[in-house]
């Protein structure tokens, strides 16, 4: 039986990961992640094409997608949790840590 791929991580920088279909609370997720496959169960429904933390962040962290950084965490988010503009802020680039 063939597995469809629920989420990518698109650079081995990242933090995040983008669903390739709207997801459900509570969906555990397959990606590889740092070199192996982890299996991460969603916190909060996740919409098409959008991001889902791979590892606890702290506020004030850096989020990584495309092995750059988009912003910065807002307040604390957990592993599996939805990223998007209610916990995601910007600064200037060279301020992202």
């Amino acid at each position: 039986m063939r597995r469809i791929t629920q989420a990518i991580v698109i650079n081995e920088r990242d933090n995040v990961a983008t669903v390739l279909q709207g997801l459900s609370a509570g969906t555990e997720v397959s990606v590889e992640f740092q070199g192996r496959v982890q299996k991460i169960k969603l916190l909060s429904a996740i919409p098409l094409g959008h991001k889902f933390a791979l590892k606890d962040m702290e506020p004030g962290d850096t989020i990584m997608k495309y092995g750059e950084p988009i912003g910065y965490s807002t307040g604390k988010i957990a592993r599996g949790e939805r990223i998007h503009v209610h916990n995601v802020g910007s600064q200037p680039r060279g301020d992202l840590r």
